[in-house]
Formats: C-alpha cells, structure tokens, sequence
C-alpha cells in the first residue's frame, strides 16, 4: 500500500505561482510513476503532469507544458508540482497519484493509489 497526502493549494491571481507537493509513504515505489492529475467541477478528472521514480523522465499535458514542472525528490520521498503563469482554467482539484508501473500513462484509471487532493483557484 502507498499514501499520498498532497499539500500547497491555495487561492492565486492570474499569473502567480504555485507550488503542490505530495508526501508519498508506504511500501517500495521504485519502479513507480508518479502523476499530477486535476478535476474542475463538472468535468472529468484529466492528466497534468508525470514522473517516473527511477529515471525522473517528465511528461506533461499540452494544456501546461511550458509553465508547470514536475520533479521527485528520491530522498525525501516527495513528488513536486511547481505551476507558474496560473490562468483562470487551472482552477480545480489537483491529485497526487501513482502507477505500479513505470509506463508513462495519462489515464487516471490506470493509477493504483491516489491521494485527498488540494484545491488550486485562480482568479481573473
């Protein structure tokens, strides 16, 4: 079992900086990925932003590539989520998530473990 407890969101303007990080606990994550997903009130949960444990290989979505960086920190177990130039669509809750595999993937029903989330609102 893995926990995920996701912290650092929070009401900005647009433009400003965010920065969520996820705890992550549990039993041996190595050859993990390791996801940022978001939902905003009446859509589906969709992909944000990947890393895989080992190799720290990012990936991201279209929609915040260029803005957002995921990083993993392998000592203190945490997976970051650094969001610059926040515009008023980011506004939803972002989850911490991980995959048993090292695959790469951007669909939340492949991951395993999820996290509580943390609301992110950006204000026009």
């Amino acid at each position: 079992q893995v926990q995920l407890v996701e912290s650092g969101g929070g009401l900005v303007q647009t433009g400003g900086d965010l920065r969520l990080s996820c705890a992550v606990s549990g039993r041996t994550f190595s050859g993990y990925t390791m996801g940022w997903f978001r939902q905003a009130p009446g859509k589906e949960r969709e992909f944000v932003a990947g890393v895989t444990w080992i190799s720290g290989i990012t990936f991201y979505a279209d929609s915040v590539k260029g803005r957002f960086t995921i990083s993993r920190d392998n000592a203190k177990n945490t997976v970051t989520l650094q969001m610059n130039s926040l515009k008023p669509e980011d506004t939803a809750v972002y989850y911490c998530a991980a995959d048993r595999t090292a695959s790469m993937r951007r669909t939340a029903s492949l991951y395993d473990y999820w996290g509580q989330g943390t609301q992110v609102t950006v204000s026009s």
